[in-house]
């Protein structure tokens, strides 16, 4: 049996019985339930819950699982020039949501901005033929199925093709990965971060955490230098984790600082 710890929604590998604990949820940067962990298997999964499909933009689609489970975070569906490519990844796949997908174009690959949501990673990828999945070496050590799909990365930039580039900004975990896609927005270009920068509920301003569940927030170093690794790339749009979480149209003179979409009140700056 496939056991998904429900606190962040980690699939873990077959087993008769359930991990002790999961790692992801024991350290600072999330969290173990007042009720202590909790599992559910895929099987278990599949008869309570299901996958809604959404447009986010342009050739892009949202994929959430209601009701909500684990973290809640929907994952995207890139339909690029490349083929189709998944952003981020869900606890639950299943016939449906492979049907859905392989009418949308299907999928060549996956990246995943942190460990927090590699959730059925596997299962993702095999549904797809055993498709790459793409993630920072610096990460290495959260991955708890580990897969010969995995492909980890090494620096601080890695070019998929000439369309998609994945980028490493650390902050909330070292291998921290977000995604630029060039073509996307019409041209214009999009960015991916998930909770690097993180979108913030009025959809103006973008925050910094090492921990969002436990309110830690990085230092000031660290929010420039995440600045400074996206201030060489175009974008349009910035999407978060959630759907409809992203930042658009935002000028540089109302932001102070030198990237176009990304407004960050001065004062975390001068902390």
């Amino acid at each position: 049996m496939s056991h998904i710890c429900v606190t962040c929604g980690t699939q873990y590998p077959t087993s008769s019985e359930p991990p002790r604990n999961c790692p992801i949820c024991q350290d600072v940067r999330q969290y173990v339930g007042p009720d202590g962990q909790k599992w559910v298997s895929l099987d278990e999964l599949r008869k309570t819950h299901r996958n809604v499909f959404f447009e986010e933009g342009e050739k892009l689609w949202g994929i959430h699982t209601v009701p909500n489970f684990a973290i809640g975070q929907r994952t995207l569906l890139l339909q690029t020039q490349n083929g189709g490519f998944l952003w981020d990844c869900l606890s639950l796949i299943d016939g449906d949501t492979v049907e859905l997908v392989k009418a949308l174009g299907g999928l060549s690959a996956i990246a995943i901005f942190h460990p927090q949501y590699y959730t059925s990673m596997v299962e993702w990828s095999r549904a797809f033929g055993g498709i790459p999945i793409y993630l920072h070496e610096s990460d290495r050590e959260w991955v708890q199925h580990q897969d010969s799909s995995i492909v980890f990365w090494k620096g601080e930039t890695h070019r998929l093709n000439d369309d998609l580039t994945l980028i490493r900004v650390g902050g909330h975990f070292r291998g921290f990965q977000v995604l630029h896609w060039t073509s996307g927005e019409g041209g214009s270009g999009a960015l991916m971060t998930g909770d690097m920068p993180q979108v913030c509920p009025d959809r103006r301003y973008v925050s910094f955490m090492y921990s969002y569940p436990n309110f830690i927030p990085v230092d000031s170093a660290t929010v420039r230098g995440i600045i400074m690794k996206l201030e060489p790339y175009q974008f349009a749009k910035l999407y978060g984790a959630w759907p409809k979480f992203m930042v658009e149209g935002i000028q540089k003179s109302r932001c102070g600082g030198r990237l176009s979409v990304i407004c960050v009140p001065s004062a975390i700056l001068d902390l």
